[in-house]
């Protein structure tokens, strides 16, 4: 068990058989009577964000995240489908779950499935993917408009702002932590 003097960022912890991630945490002692921690809790399976407050001396039970290295294999309707590369068993995630991730997932990617009691509930995708650039706005020199960024689309269908001399056919790095773009990558 945890106490609340263990609350940090990025802490997992159970609320009514839910996991729960800590993002942000406070702490708050009133000139009398007992100190506050006050927290904001996202739940890993909806997303909902949640603030709770704690008393000192209050106990948290840890979330036992397990991770395990899975490939991607197609996307059917609202489902992702993966499989164990042990075990070849296959699993479905809904796009809900997913979250961001979903904007950088080809065949074949390797990525890290987070399971809470047997339930995936989240995928962790390498921090850097490189995706090829299937539509590229054409860029005229002199349009500073946009602060010498335009807009492209990956092949996964995610769209994100880039350099002006990169186009289409091109093959682009992009950070999974912002969805940023980092570099053209030489093939």
């Amino acid at each position: 068990m945890y106490t609340v003097s263990d609350l940090r960022k990025r802490l997992t912890i159970v609320i009514n058989s839910q996991p729960y991630i800590v993002i942000a945490f406070e702490f708050a002692k009133p000139g009398k009577g007992q100190a506050l921690y006050r927290t904001r809790l996202r739940n890993m399976v909806s997303g909902a964000i949640i603030d709770k407050t704690y008393r000192s001396g209050d106990t948290l039970e840890p979330a036992h995240l397990d991770q395990r290295n899975m490939q991607y294999l197609y996307k059917d309707d609202d489902n992702y489908y993966f499989m164990d590369n042990e075990t070849y068993d296959q699993i479905a995630i809904g796009a809900g779950a997913l979250g961001d991730a979903k904007n950088y997932l080809m065949d074949n990617l390797t990525v890290d499935i987070l399971f809470f009691r047997e339930q995936a509930i989240g995928v962790n995708p390498p921090t850097f993917v490189n995706l090829r650039v299937t539509e590229a706005a054409p860029w005229a020199k002199g349009d500073t408009s946009s602060a010498d960024f335009k807009p492209v689309t990956v092949e996964t269908g995610y769209e994100l702002r880039v350099p002006p001399f990169v186009v289409e056919g091109d093959l682009i790095q992009i950070d999974t932590r912002t969805g940023e773009y980092v570099t053209r990558v030489k093939e």
